[in-house]
């Protein structure tokens, strides 16, 4: 057994041989399926993608007590793509040079739309765990593309939901990470709020690169429009969106700070602590809450991964093990580890037992969900609580 590093963490990677797989050759019969994980394991995200990649290792771990897919075990190998797309090409290619038999990937959009081709390429199915840009699903870059979280698109409509229906705001404002993801974000929220028809004004827009901590010249900005809401779209959950609700706070910004989608974190209330009493979100996974306090997947996996890392799993966590349950599930389906194979039993499709329940698929591989609005009324202790 090898153990990989991941910063501060470090996770044991298994290489037990299974036995004789379906319709497999012979030469790969006793051979562990390789399952490769490409997502940030350093900088501003670093901590995010560890717990993705040992979310991943626990599902795989579980997965193997069962008798592995189609009768082998599962290796997992994990890479660090820096959220950077250039190395994000350079570890697809690596993974191609593994041999692995699925990719699960994907904190940042850019990287994962540069990846996509290459994997595509070679014939290796990509499973998109975290990454929400829209254009990942668009079929240009991976045909047979598949995404566990929620899109942009459906984000959307629920963040026009808290603004004008739930906030009853007028005056909105945006500080938006500027690239694909950020971008697209704030496109489709403007758009679903044009929807609804209640009548708005976007009375300011900062732009910031994912690596950005330091917010004050746009906060000021901000401050001087005297927004009613402000949008806040950061994917960087480990320094640059505490960063910027500490001082969102600091600066006496009195609009309400509305969080994008899925990115109030365990690692958010670590770090901003208080400072985020009064944020609202949503989000579409709660370990501990309904309906996945009686889904028996999830309940099994949170045992694992609190024995494993000695705190409950978060969004991320259950994103990356979701996808190695719906990947599995549909391999064992359609006896096949072929990616077109494979693709064509989750894509349009219901996949069942999976932690987030029985997972419904549209035909462009979108993952279907339920989000919950929520309030935070406790920064300090991490306590919400719904927004009916």
């Amino acid at each position: 057994m090898t153990r990989i590093s991941f910063g501060r963490r470090r996770f044991a990677v298994g290489a037990a041989a299974g036995v004789a797989g379906l319709a497999m050759p012979a030469i790969a019969q006793n051979e562990p399926i390789k399952v490769g994980v490409i997502v940030p394991l350093s900088g501003p995200a670093g901590p995010n993608g560890q717990v993705v990649a040992g979310a991943v290792k626990v599902a795989a771990e579980l997965l193997n007590a069962k008798g592995g897919v189609l009768g082998r075990k599962l290796v997992v190998i994990a890479k660090d793509d820096e959220s950077t797309p250039a190395v994000g090409v350079t570890r697809a290619n690596e993974m191609v040079a593994e041999k692995v038999a699925v990719v699960i990937e994907g904190w940042n959009s850019p990287v994962t739309l540069a990846m996509q081709p290459v994997l595509a390429r070679a014939d290796i199915l990509d499973i998109t765990a975290v990454s929400k840009a829209d254009p990942i699903l668009s079929g240009q870059g991976n045909p047979m593309a598949v995404r566990i979280n929620s899109s942009n698109g459906q984000d959307g409509a629920v963040c026009a939901e808290i603004l004008l229906n739930k906030l009853g705001a007028k005056r909105i404002g945006f500080l938006t990470q500027n690239d694909a993801y950020g971008n697209g974000a704030q496109q489709v929220i403007e758009a679903e709020l044009a929807k609804i028809g209640k009548p708005w004004e976007k009375v300011v827009v900062e732009q910031f690169p994912f690596k950005q901590t330091d917010f004050r010249v746009s906060l000021a900005n901000v401050k001087q429009a005297k927004p009613d809401a402000v949008v806040a779209i950061n994917a960087a959950e480990s320094s640059g969106m505490p960063a910027l609700i500490q001082q969102y706070r600091q600066a006496g910004i009195e609009g309400t700070f509305v969080a994008a989608v899925g990115t109030i974190l365990p690692t958010v209330f670590r770090i901003a602590g208080e400072a985020t009493t009064g944020i609202v979100s949503a989000d579409i996974y709660f370990p501990d809450l309904p309906p996945f306090d009686k889904i028996k997947e999830n309940l099994e996996f949170v045992e694992a991964y609190r024995k494993a890392h000695n705190e409950a799993p978060d969004k991320g966590a259950a994103l990356g093990a979701a996808a190695l349950e719906v990947w599995a599930s549909a391999a064992a389906a359609a006896k096949s580890l072929d990616r077109k194979t494979v693709a064509g039993a989750i894509r349009g499709g219901k996949v069942p037992g999976t932690i987030l329940g029985d997972l419904s698929f549209a035909a462009n591989g979108q993952a279907q969900h339920k989000h919950t609005i929520f309030k935070v009324v406790d920064g300090k202790t991490a306590k919400i609580e719904a927004v009916t």
